[in-house]
């Protein structure tokens, strides 16, 4: 009956944080969605999904973006379609990487963080950073596609110390 099994179809990454306090420069949390092609499943990716942009066929969007975390519930939400996107993606990595403009911040100075990934209901992963406290990015979720073209999750919070636009290059480097 391994027939019936659909895979990961479509999946909601939602991240939140606390205000930075009164007087301080905001902080500025951005989810990166990368995505790579059968022929290249690491190092460059085809495309990023992020605060500026959304993927070319309209699969990956993000539905909300703050530049400060205030507000109620989530700060950001991307939503990924992965049962609509073309079979020549295989591989999609999604980080987290906080803009450095007003000096170096790490998610260790960042309060009350957490990210979740949803299907549907059902938690896939929840994380509050702590794991990678002195990263200013990280990579938190992985979505391939096996042989039967079924998505597959896997976990993947990988801390990085750089910035926004290095991170978003380096995503895609060797994580399985």
């Amino acid at each position: 009956m391994s027939g019936l099994n659909k895979g990961i179809e479509k999946v909601k990454v939602t991240l939140k944080w606390d205000p930075s306090p009164s007087g301080s420069p905001a902080h500025d949390l951005d989810i990166i969605a990368a995505t790579f092609a059968a022929d290249a499943p690491h190092g460059a990716p085809a495309y990023l999904v992020h605060f500026d942009s959304r993927s070319p066929d309209g699969t990956i969007t993000l539905n909300r973006d703050s530049r400060t975390g205030q507000g109620f519930g989530s700060d950001e939400v991307m939503t990924l379609e992965l049962d609509r996107l073309a079979p020549v993606y295989t591989r999609v990595v999604v980080g987290v990487a906080i803009q450095q403009r007003d000096g170096r911040k790490t998610f260790g100075d960042v309060a009350n963080t957490g990210i979740k990934v949803l299907e549907g209901y059902t938690v896939l992963m929840e994380s509050d950073f702590s794991a990678v406290a002195g990263s200013t990015a990280s990579t938190v979720a992985e979505f391939t596609r096996d042989a039967s073209r079924k998505w597959k999750f896997h976990e993947a919070t990988r801390g990085f110390d750089t910035d926004p636009t290095s991170f978003a290059a380096a995503m895609g480097g060797g994580q399985t």
